[in-house]
């Protein structure tokens, strides 16, 4: 059974930062690449960060440069650091794997991050 499991969310004022898991079981971690989602309230899921089995990153433009992304494949582990937070960064944060090879896929259940003083 494929188990997609984040934490790490919360209520953080704004400037601050946080920082996201998500532990995968269940799949062949190394073989997939990993992506963070976010969905505000009233909004669509958009791409926030992702991270290929090599290790390549990518950015949604907004979060460039206070966001990072990275990965432990020994732990299954993927990150999301998140720095200089913004009210509109609140959302629900999802993670999504993906196999590079086959393009099976799954979701995590999601994580609530709330910015606000």
């Amino acid at each position: 059974q494929v188990q997609l499991v984040e934490s790490g969310g919360g209520l953080v004022q704004p400037g601050r930062s946080l920082r996201l898991s998500c532990k995968a079981s269940g799949i062949i971690f190394s073989m997939y690449g990993m992506e963070w989602y976010r969905q505000a309230p009233g909004e669509q899921r958009e791409l926030v960060a992702g991270i290929s089995s090599l290790h390549s990153t990518k950015y949604a433009d907004s979060m460039e440069g206070r966001f990072t992304i990275s990965r432990d494949d020994a732990k299954n582990t993927v990150y999301l650091q998140m720095n200089s937070l913004k009210p509109e960064d609140t959302g629900v944060y999802y993670c999504y794997a993906r196999n590079e090879l086959t393009d099976n896929n799954y979701w995590g259940q999601g994580t609530q991050v709330t910015v606000s003083s």
